[in-house]
């Protein structure tokens, strides 16, 4: 097992956080699917569960072909479908992957708080004394162009040139994260992403938690620079418009899925 907590400082308020955060999901789905691949919505629904209400979700992501043709080949029936189940208790969520075929030797945990903070609280996940010694901070800096490889840079996704139209937010200078410590009318907050790995395959268990953590920091670290350079498109959108959009974008995911998939099955044939 190999946890880490990551922190995101946003120049965003909690309450705008929630309906970006929600946006951004949604659009990064249907850029995903395609070719019969990609994100199928099994569940979309309020839940309560002793005393925590949110919105409950469980998706399906299909790899079949983010792999190479000799891994599909080979990859037992199951082995490239990934289960995500989350809890959006906001202002705190948890979501938990796994892997039918490898069953409880498989699990990715993200736990978030979103606090009104620029990341300087220590364990806001309340782990025991012990766990948290062993829990490495990363800190992620969205405006930081080191931080992602050169073929990953979008120069339309870059907070340190974009400016907001709407907000005036940005561009975010190299001391953005100080200045706004030092603002406290300006919004901020931060993600604190609690990420807990078990990949239990003998031989491999470090080497692929620890590869796995590399590929969520770089996933987050995209996200949130997306996030924030598309905040005009979002930005006026309420909850109502965003279960709406939920809504509609389930119906086009399946629909691209479908239409993929007979068009495959006419090939084969």
């Amino acid at each position: 097992m190999l946890i880490k907590e990551f922190r995101i400082v946003l120049p965003i308020s909690v309450e705008e956080y929630q309906v970006g955060q929600l946006y951004s999901v949604a659009e990064a789905s249907k850029s995903e699917t395609g070719g019969g691949d990609g994100v199928e919505v099994l569940v979309n629904e309020p839940y309560e569960n002793d005393g925590e209400k949110g919105q409950y979700t469980h998706k399906v992501y299909h790899l079949q072909t983010k792999v190479p043709n000799f891994v599909r080949v080979l990859a037992p029936k199951g082995s490239l479908e990934v289960h995500e189940k989350a809890w959006n208790a906001y202002p705190y969520c948890r979501t938990i992957l796994t892997n039918t075929y490898m069953k409880d030797k498989f699990m990715i945990k993200i736990e978030t708080w979103h606090r009104p903070d620029t990341g300087d609280q220590d364990n806001v996940h309340g782990l025991d004394k012990s766990t948290w010694e062993t829990a490495e901070v990363i800190d992620i800096d969205i405006a930081d162009k080191s931080c992602i490889s050169a073929k990953d840079y979008k120069p339309d996704q870059d907070p340190a040139i974009f400016k907001s139209e709407k907000t005036g937010r940005g561009p975010l200078g190299p001391n953005w994260k100080e200045e706004l410590a030092n603002n406290p009318n300006c919004p901020h907050m931060c993600a604190y992403k609690l990420v807990t790995v078990e990949f239990k395959w003998l031989g491999l268990q470090s080497k692929m938690e620890n590869l796995i953590q590399k590929v969520e920091k770089r996933l987050f670290t995209h996200f949130h620079r997306q996030l924030f350079c598309c905040i005009d498109d979002w930005i006026d959108l309420t909850m109502d418009d965003i279960r709406r959009m939920e809504e509609e974008t389930k119906k086009e995911l399946d629909e691209m899925r479908k239409n993929d998939e007979i068009k495959g099955m006419s090939v084969d044939e």
